[in-house]
């Protein structure tokens, strides 16, 4: 998921760097049954997300060298962004998506689930060479996909509109009717009612209950309640969701535009194909909004709701309805995110806290304005503004 553009330096981990290797190193010996493997480096990306804990690891094993990634689960002293983090659905969506569709996903090797090893469970992928368009400082802002051509950007936004094709091509009823086991699928919504998609709201609200804690966002309340209002007539037909559907979850080619790697999964389930796309548009829409703010052009052309929803449509046949409501649902999930980021970054010594709740949604002014609401009449002691 995408940090706050502030967030830059926030403290993510307390784990030390020479113990993951040595303790790693052990459990590839074992894993692999090969006494000589060996673990040179274990270190952390430059990374976008603020979930689970990425690793990247030079390893040897039967004296070949092996570039991996390890995804960990956060430690709770870590103020994880969410309070569980279920990483055997992700390495199984994953794995699922690899051999059911073209779709890039990197290789799968191992999930441990002991959280002995390394303190918490991960699994281990194949790491593959490319670019991953940035969050610090966002993509709109500089870099080489701002530097490239309108032709350029627009294949990239095509070719990544496919990944979401892909995705959602993968037949999750002809696989269960072949007796699949997709439970995996349906645990991020364990415990809620109804079609996939009241799940999957519900699921979400039960996130803001855990983030809110005593407190309340008013902002965050009132979308839930203009979701209820305003329900799609037809969710249409269910699909993997992959969840945090964005270029920033995307690699691409070195020295080209196509994807060769789709990665955080976590938060994968089943839903509307609407969910994808409106959480892909929207948050280009959120780094694109800072851009202007600071005075600076970015992309205001560049994944555009109509004409993804196009490309989809040319790709799939397929028409996605209430777009307006999906990309209320994105601006709403991505508050609460906000909310609970900044959490962590005032537990951390990093931001100060907020004068009134929903000053912690960095995007407040555009989800309120989604929302048809007034800012001077939410947040009347900030002038409006939030400021």
């Amino acid at each position: 998921m995408a940090p706050a553009p502030e967030a830059e330096h926030i403290i993510r981990s307390t784990r030390d760097p020479e113990q993951l290797r040595a303790r790693f190193e052990a459990w590839l010996r074992r894993q692999t049954d090969d006494a000589g493997a060996t673990v040179d480096q274990v270190r952390a990306p430059e990374a976008n997300g603020m979930s689970s804990e990425t690793l990247l690891i030079d390893a040897t094993i039967g004296g070949q060298p092996q570039a991996l990634v390890a995804r960990v689960a956060p430690d709770e002293v870590d103020v994880p962004v969410f309070p569980t983090y279920d990483l055997e659905a992700q390495f199984l969506a994953m794995r699922l998506v690899g051999e059911h569709s073209d779709v890039p996903v990197p290789p799968t090797r191992w999930m441990e689930p002991d959280p002995d090893v390394l303190g918490a469970p991960f699994f281990v992928m194949d790491r593959v060479e490319g670019r991953v368009p940035p969050d610090n400082l966002p993509y709109t802002f500089e870099g080489w996909l701002l530097e490239a051509t309108d032709e350029q950007r627009r294949h990239l936004q095509d070719a990544t509109v496919g990944v979401l094709a892909g995705i959602h091509g993968v037949d999750v009823a002809a696989l269960e009717a072949d007796g699949v086991d997709l439970s995996f699928l349906r645990r991020a919504t364990d415990g809620a009612e109804g079609t996939p998609l009241r799940r999957h709201v519900e699921a979400w609200r039960r996130y803001y209950d855990w983030v809110r804690g005593d407190g309340r966002y008013p902002l965050v309340e009132a979308g839930f309640a203009w979701l209820d209002e305003h329900w799609p007539a037809d969710e249409g037909d269910t699909v993997i969701s992959w969840g945090d559907a964005r270029i920033g979850n995307m690699m691409y080619e070195a020295d080209g535009w196509d994807p060769v790697a789709v990665f955080d999964w976590e938060m994968v389930a089943l839903g509307p194909r609407g969910i994808d796309l409106g959480w892909a548009t929207f948050l280009h829409t959120f780094f694109q909004d800072v851009t202007v703010v600071l005075d600076l052009p970015g992309l205001p052309d560049f994944m555009a709701v109509d004409d993804v929803a196009a490309t989809y449509r040319d790709l799939t046949d397929v028409e996605v309805g209430d777009l307006d409501w999906y990309t209320v649902y994105a601006a709403l999930r991505h508050g609460i995110v906000m909310a609970r980021v900044n959490q962590r970054m005032v537990h951390f010594g990093e931001a100060p806290a907020p004068t009134f709740p929903d000053e912690a949604i960095m995007h407040r002014e555009r989800l309120a304005e989604l929302l048809g609401l007034d800012p001077a009449e939410l947040w009347p002691a900030a002038d409006g503004d939030g400021t």
